[in-house]
């Protein structure tokens, strides 16, 4: 019975992230590029200054600032598959894999953009006074589609619940079992306790939690890994060509790797792309709106580099260590082809004896801060299909479930999590084709308020 279903939910994932999603999702994603004449590249750097630097919109509307609502989408987003899943696409599509996922994620910066600008536009106060914005939120006042908003607010309960949770809580008892011989009981309470003690506070708690641990957990592992990398400096020319190359005509076999097609390369890459960044799915816009901001492009552009600060920055520095270490293509004890995190310690550890601590404490946190960015995005879906008065059981419900993921075997819940994943992308998508007329006039007048903004700014100089 148990094979029966996962036999049907590998089918049902197949469909669901099939080549009609991704092309969906690289196709937006390329339109948005086109149609916004490549704003991703061209604001980047005052995108980058906005989110880090001085907050000026304390009195703005809204409930966070924008490094906060950046470090609470980049708390959701970086997880596990910055570490495991960039590991697990090389180990399938090769080197050249990585490649395909910066491509994703360049593209995806303009499609993050669009989703918050439309967060922050058509966002209202729900009835705690707090803001309410997401892709239920445009779709239903953008474009009067309430079926198709409430099917993303109703794909998202399930994912949050699913991926947010359950298999993030597991993924902290078994790294603290396996690396500090914890017992998974009290990983369990100590998940549950503090994931209450988070999200009881609302998105004010779970904001300032996220402005704390991202920033720590990336510098603690961006820094074990630029440490490896300049332990291993001569071997980076030959990782960096031998990611360009295998990008466009795969790699062969090699150690215990069995060698990859372009096709695989390039489908390895846009799923483990999509995955790392979270480009399409819509849920970082749901943080977005909850932004303290004068207009919606400025906090669209604070958005829109998290699919930098994730993909571009935090992937690369996991396949250079892979690249440049003996990891990729080795194989375990018992002569299986080193895979996921796994891997990726053993690549650490190849190197330093403290590597496999560091990525485990990396995992850790990733993990904790997914879940409280996953209780946000559920707590809004839930609050969008059953009102304000809901959010309390939710979020009681939420921590409950959080202490059962962390004891139970999940493997039913990886692939219905990925499915109600790749649910939420289609009326997102659609929508953003939809009101990409409207993303076009805001981001213009945006622009053009920030030209006169400049101007004034450079005559008083």
């Amino acid at each position: 019975m148990y094979e029966t279903i996962l036999l049907v939910l590998d089918r049902v994932w197949g469909m669901v992230w099939g080549i009609p999603l991704l092309a969906l999702i690289c196709g937006i994603g390329f339109y948005l590029t086109f149609a916004l004449k490549g704003l991703q590249f061209r604001y980047l750097w005052y995108a980058l200054k906005l989110a880090f630097g001085k907050n000026n919109d304390k009195e703005s509307e809204g409930d966070i600032s924008h490094f906060q609502s950046l470090m609470t989408a980049l708390a959701a987003t970086i997880g596990i598959g910055n570490i495991a899943g960039v590991a697990t696409g090389i180990a399938m599509g090769g080197l050249g894999a990585l490649f395909w996922m910066w491509v994703t994620a360049l593209i995806g910066m303009a499609t993050k953009y669009a989703e918050a600008i439309l967060a922050v536009k058509y966002r209202t106060l729900d009835g705690k006074g707090e803001m309410s914005g997401g892709p239920m939120y445009f779709i239903e006042r953008g474009l009067g589609w309430k079926w198709l908003a409430g099917s993303f607010a109703f794909f998202g309960c399930f994912a949050a619940f699913g991926g947010g949770n359950m298999i993030q809580a597991h993924s902290v008892a078994d790294v603290m079992h396996s690396v500090f011989d914890i017992d998974p009981i009290y990983s369990a309470v100590a998940m549950a306790l503090l994931a209450a003690l988070t999200i009881l506070g609302g998105i004010k708690s779970i904001g300032k939690v996220a402005a704390l641990l991202v920033p720590f957990m990336a510098v603690l592992y961006i820094g074990g890994a630029c440490y490896v990398l300049f332990e291993c400096y001569e071997k980076i020319p030959s990782a960096l060509s031998a990611i360009f190359s295998s990008a466009f005509s795969g790699q062969a076999a090699f150690g215990g790797f069995a060698g990859s097609t372009l096709a695989m390369a390039i489908q390895v890459g846009v799923s483990r792309g999509l995955m790392t960044s979270e480009a399409g799915l819509g849920t970082a816009s749901i943080a977005a709106a909850a932004a303290k901001t004068d207009t919606p492009g400025r906090q669209a552009l604070v958005s829109m580099t998290g699919c930098f600060l994730a993909t571009i920055i935090m992937c690369t520095v996991t396949g250079l260590v892979l690249g440049v270490t003996d990891a990729f293509g080795s194989v375990d004890a018992q002569g299986k082809l080193l895979n996921g995190a796994s891997m990726t310690v053993a690549a650490f550890t190849s190197v330093v004896w403290w590597g496999g601590y560091v990525v485990s404490i990396g995992l850790v946190l990733f993990a904790f801060t997914t879940l409280i960015g996953w209780a946000y995005y559920g707590e809004k879906c839930v609050e969008y299909l059953l009102g304000t008065k809901s959010v309390p059981f939710f979020r009681i419900l939420f921590t409950v479930i959080c202490f059962a993921g962390a004891l139970l075997e999940l493997e039913v819940v990886w692939k219905i999590s990925d499915i109600f994943n790749g649910l939420m992308a289609f009326p997102n998508l659609i929508a953003l084709a939809a009101l990409s007329g409207v993303v076009v006039k805001e981001t213009n007048g945006f622009l053009t308020q920030l030209k006169e903004e400049r101007a004034l700014a450079f005559s008083r100089t």
